[in-house]
């Protein structure tokens, strides 16, 4: 059976000034995949989410979300499209003075005519998925760092996207409460149907929640594949990765000093 395609990056090399930090990356993302994301640190891999949420343009390249190059859509059609899309930050980006139902309603408010009964109605039924029934009415600073995950997902659901972004969403989060997270995402795909792009550091999470997982290092993709051939590859970068060995990159003395010295 066939599998529609969801996101389609072609090609994508992005500068930050003179650095290139993207180099030519192409990825596919299945419809109701869980796709993760990985890479050392300034590998690219947050400046490529960032570029899949229409933050910031490449320098070439395209990015096709449910049909759509983002790359050449204007600003009222990409609007339209956010409307498809959900997002699960780092830290949570609640705010801090409305109430949990308040910051789950949000986008409800922002997007959409509802009533505030209905709204109130959609805002619960989505803490009770993320098993936070009867919180609606605390403020985020009572609540316990899992906790705020979890409104802030049930707020990245709450108009029922077909694409579902998270950064690093077990950072900062102890074993237990972070498997937990993984048991709801993948939960949430299987229930709601949609297709999740995760980006994170954290293997054992990702070894658990990817259909497919894409090792990004230095802005190249190194492997796209499943778990088990991700964990089997060849490549040496990959496995540094996977056993968090120290990237061994041998250094020009003269063209070190050289840098020091222009």
């Amino acid at each position: 059976m066939e599998k529609n395609i969801a996101i389609e990056v072609s090609n994508l090399v992005t500068h930050y000034g003179e650095r290139q930090i993207l180099k030519d990356v192409s990825m596919s993302v299945y419809e109701n995949e869980i796709m993760v994301v990985m890479g050392g640190s300034g590998s690219g891999k947050s400046t490529l989410l960032r570029h899949l949420l229409g933050l910031e343009q490449p320098t070439s390249g395209s990015m096709y979300l449910l049909g759509q190059d983002i790359t050449t859509l204007s600003e009222k059609d990409m609007y339209a499209l956010r409307k498809e899309m959900g997002v699960s930050f780092q830290g949570g980006a609640l705010f801090g003075s409305l109430t949990v139902g308040e910051n789950v309603r949000l986008p409800l408010k922002e997007h959409t005519r509802l009533d505030e009964k209905t709204m109130q109605i959609i805002s619960r039924m989505k803490l009770e998925v993320v098993n936070l029934s009867g919180f609606e009415n605390m403020m985020p600073s009572e609540l316990s760092g899992g906790m705020i995950k979890r409104v802030a997902l049930a707020r990245a659901i709450v108009m029922d996207p077909k694409l579902l972004f998270f950064d690093e969403p077990s950072a900062g989060l102890d074993p237990v409460t972070s498997a937990e997270l993984d048991e709801l995402i993948i939960k949430l795909r299987d229930a709601m149907k949609m297709t999740m792009v995760v980006v994170t550091h954290e293997l054992d999470s990702a070894f658990k929640i990817a259909d497919r997982i894409t090792v990004l290092d230095q802005g190249n993709v190194l492997i796209c594949g499943t778990v088990d051939e991700v964990k089997n590859s060849k490549i040496e970068r990959v496995q540094a990765l996977l056993n968090r060995q120290i990237r061994d990159d041998s250094v020009d003395a003269d063209a070190y000093l050289n840098r020091l010295t222009l």
